[in-house]
């Protein structure tokens, strides 16, 4: 895989009606099923862009790059061939021809994440593949991460960043891995934190609100409300092409 990455502006629409939605923020904020369910509403691909740093992750720890050492990560970074399936009802991930939707979410991985997804040249690897995916999608896409709106898709039709409260964002994490590992509320709470840290501060494509995003605190409102939120911006936009 080609770690040179086309620029932004060339990522063009493949059909008049196609839309590109970025929806960015911090994990636990609702981002996937949001995504997702905007993607069902409208008919429109979807891309777990998070998926494909755990993705990555998990190849380097399974093929024993030490990932604190960011020389050995950014030379193995070409190697995994990552595919990406985009059907909101049952997106997939596969890392050289293997399932890998289950071993991406492990503690493991989720807590080397973010020293991986910090060297330059796995973003470059993965931006490439994301910008490529959102190209050939032919009614649009709606495209979740950190970077999206302000780095990968910067001329995304509608950029939204979705926030809220570390306690609630620990709870939905918690819920959300229960049943698979034994995890404490407040322990998940500063592991989001740590990685809040760790991703808004990295040098290449922080976590970061885009200036042209809306931000929806998702703290207090239901799924429905957001997707209902995230739709209503999204047919606004659709009007006016």
């Amino acid at each position: 895989m080609s770690a040179s990455v086309e620029t932004a502006a060339s990522v063009a629409r493949t059909a008049p009606a196609a839309v590109i939605v970025a929806i960015d923020g911090p994990s636990g904020t609702g981002k996937s099923s949001t995504s997702k369910s905007v993607a069902s509403h409208l008919g429109l691909s979807y891309l777990d862009t998070g998926a494909q740093y755990r993705a990555m992750t998990w190849w380097m720890i399974n093929n024993g790059i030490d990932v604190s050492d960011a020389v050995a990560v950014a030379d193995a970074a070409g190697k995994p061939v990552i595919v990406s399936g985009t059907d909101p009802a049952a997106p997939t991930i596969t890392v050289d021809g293997e399932d890998a939707s289950g071993p991406i979410r492990t503690q493991e991985v989720t807590a080397k994440v973010s020293a991986v997804s910090a060297v330059p040249e796995v973003r470059s690897v993965v931006t490439a593949l994301q910008r490529a995916i959102a190209a050939a999608a032919a009614k649009g896409i709606v495209v979740e991460g950190r970077d999206i709106g302000t780095t990968v898709l910067p001329d995304a039709d509608v950029k939204i960043f979705l926030t809220a409260s570390p306690e609630a964002r620990a709870a939905r994490r918690s819920g959300e891995l229960k049943g698979k590992e034994a995890v404490d509320v407040s322990v998940t709470r500063e592991a989001l934190i740590r990685r809040d840290t760790a991703d808004s501060s990295r040098k290449t494509s922080p976590l970061a609100k885009a200036a042209d995003a809306v931000e929806v605190d998702t703290t207090e409102l239901t799924l429905q409300q957001v997707v209902e939120c995230v739709v209503t911006l999204v047919e606004e936009k659709r009007a006016v092409r």
